[in-house]
């Protein structure tokens, strides 16, 4: 079984920030990524996002620890025990490397709603009644 951690990140205008996966799954998604070995889930959430978006995060807040059975990785693995973080704090300006995103962009809820998103960040929306 895979781990997975993933961070919803906020400003202060209540947007979060999102990116445009380039490969499987695709879709809208916040960073997220898995769990190395002898890593845990807030050290890899805040080595992904530096990764994927060049930010350094603080202080990121757990809000849900939660087996998504059906959720499946670019590995072809199903099943993942995700760790879902809020961040609000970070230094940084949003830089992607190409590698993960075809764009990112900073989405509010009625942004959000139009979105084809990557589906199990549709499952966490919904789940929290961000959408």
């Amino acid at each position: 079984m895979h781990r997975s951690a993933g961070a919803i990140i906020r400003n202060e205008e209540g947007k979060i920030l999102m990116m445009d996966r380039k490969k499987f799954p695709f879709g809208w998604a916040c960073p997220a990524g898995h769990v190395d070995e002898g890593e845990s889930p807030d050290q890899a959430v805040v080595r992904e996002i530096k990764e994927e978006m060049n930010l350094d995060v603080k202080d990121p807040k757990l809000l849900i620890h939660e087996f998504v059975g059906w959720n499946e990785c670019s590995k072809g693995v199903k099943g993942h025990d995700w760790f879902l973080f809020e961040i609000t704090e970070w230094t940084g300006e949003v830089e992607g490397s190409g590698a993960e995103a075809k764009s990112f962009a900073w989405k509010n809820i009625e942004e959000i709603k139009t979105l084809q998103l990557e589906p199990v960040w549709e499952y966490w929306f919904k789940k929290l009644r961000i959408i």
